[in-house]
C-alpha cells in the first residue's frame, strides 16, 4: 500500500493515508494516455460540417445544349461541380467521431495518470475541503498554501458546492468530482488536489472496474 502525507488547508500535515499500489503505484503506459485523451477529444467533435452535392443545389435540370453538333462538352446540367454555383463532388457529411477505447484500457490509462502524479510528488491529499462560504479569493489563496501550481485539478464530492462555485471562476483551476476525473483533465494540469474521502472515492472506482 502507497503511503501519502494527508495535510490541512494550512499545509500541516495531519495524518497519512494509506492507497492501494493497483491504482497509485500502478505502471505508466504512455501510449495508453494517447490512445484514450484521442478517443475523449473524437467525442468531443461536433461533426456539423457538410457541404451540398449536386442533388441538394438549385438550378435547372434541363440539359444546357444538345449533345452533338455543337464542338462543346457534353454538358447535362448546372448543378455538375464544374459550374460556379453547382454541387460539390463528394462533399463532407455530418457525422459522429466519438469512440470508446476497450474498458480496460480506459482504467489502465486512469491508474497510470494518477500514479504519475503520485510518482512525480504532484498529488495533493487535503484532509477536509469545506470552505466557510462561496469566496474566490479564499479558495485561491488556500491553493496558494498548499503550493499548488499554476494549472491545478481539484477533487472532491459532488455535494461541495461551495468549494466548486468558488473555484468556477478561476484561470486554470478545475473542481471534479471523483465520478468525473478522466485522463485527459489530468494529463492537462500540473498538479491534482484531492479530498482524503475523494482519494478513496477515486481508488474504488477503479478497483471496481467502473467507466472511466
Amino acid at each position: 500500500m502507497a503511503k501519502v502525507d494527508v495535510f490541512n488547508l494550512k499545509r500541516e500535515k495531519v495524518g497519512e493515508l494509506e492507497l492501494a499500489d493497483e491504482v497509485f503505484a500502478a505502471e505508466v503506459k504512455e501510449h495508453l494516455f494517447h490512445e484514450v485523451v484521442t478517443a475523449q477529444l473524437a467525442s468531443r467533435r461536433a461533426g456539423t460540417h457538410a457541404a451540398k452535392e449536386r442533388s441538394a443545389v438549385s438550378g435547372a435540370k434541363k440539359k444546357l445544349y444538345r449533345q452533338k453538333g455543337t464542338g462543346r462538352a457534353r454538358h447535362g446540367s448546372l448543378r455538375a461541380p464544374i459550374y460556379v454555383g453547382g454541387g460539390r463532388a463528394h462533399p463532407p457529411k455530418p457525422q459522429d467521431f466519438g469512440y470508446r477505447p476497450p474498458r480496460r484500457v480506459r482504467i489502465s490509462a486512469l491508474r497510470g495518470a494518477l500514479s504519475l502524479f503520485l510518482r512525480e510528488g504532484r498529488l495533493i491529499v487535503v484532509d477536509d475541503m469545506e470552505l466557510a462560504e462561496i469566496k474566490t479569493k479564499a479558495i485561491a489563496s488556500v491553493l496558494d498554501v498548499l503550493q499548488a501550481g499554476k494549472k491545478t485539478l481539484v477533487v472532491d464530492a459532488k455535494a461541495n458546492e461551495t468549494l466548486r462555485l468558488s473555484i468556477r471562476n478561476i484561470d486554470g483551476k478545475l473542481f471534479l468530482p471523483p465520478e468525473g476525473v478522466n485522463v485527459y483533465d489530468l494529463l492537462r494540469h500540473d498538479h491534482l488536489v484531492v479530498s482524503k474521502e475523494a482519494a478513496k472515492a477515486l481508488e474504488a472506482r477503479c478497483l471496481g472496474g467502473e467507466s472511466c
